[in-house]
């Protein structure tokens, strides 16, 4: 019985520290960190941050975080962005599903001249993971997450998964 109950509280303890781990490499493979991450916790920090949802608009529609403004990938247009967002030293935090596309978005808007640019780590995913609240686009909120696909959704534990 104690043998039982010791490894139950292993595998409670140490799958979420390994799926964290696993997630920092995939992070670390496809990232090369020329857009300065920025955690949750610091995330809510702030007060005066734009947040831009880098995600494609399906993904967006289904949940978001609060205020951010979508501006896409496929679709991302660096012009737009410029005639809405004219201050590049407004401090901007891009995020997608786990950070990977958003460093991308990121990567450009340093190079149109934005200065204070961060990605948000481990994405909307992560924000979710916390426990912090995600939108619908009615300013309900809600726990329907887009997994964007089944491969990078096995990183989401909570909420309800939608794929389309």
């Amino acid at each position: 019985m104690k043998k039982q109950i010791l490894f139950i509280l292993i595998v409670l303890f140490v799958l979420p520290v390994c799926g964290q781990r696993s997630l920092n490499r995939v992070i670390e493979k496809h990232n090369d960190g020329s857009v300065p991450y920025i955690s949750v916790e610091d995330l809510n920090k702030l007060s005066d941050v734009i947040l831009f949802d880098t995600r494609e608009k399906r993904e967006f529609d289904v949940s978001h975080i609060k205020n951010a403004v979508f501006v896409g990938y496929e679709t991302f247009d660096i012009n737009a962005v410029i005639r809405h967002h004219p201050e590049k030293n407004k401090t901007i935090v891009v995020y997608c599903s786990i950070g990977i596309r958003s460093e991308d978005i990121g990567k450009k808007l340093l190079s149109a001249g934005y200065t204070n640019v961060f990605n948000l780590y481990g994405g909307l995913f992560n924000w979710f993971e916390q426990d912090l609240p995600l939108y619908e686009n009615s300013n309900e909120q809600t726990n329907r997450i887009h997994g964007f696909t089944p491969y990078w959704g096995k990183w989401l534990n909570k909420g309800q998964k939608i794929y389309d």
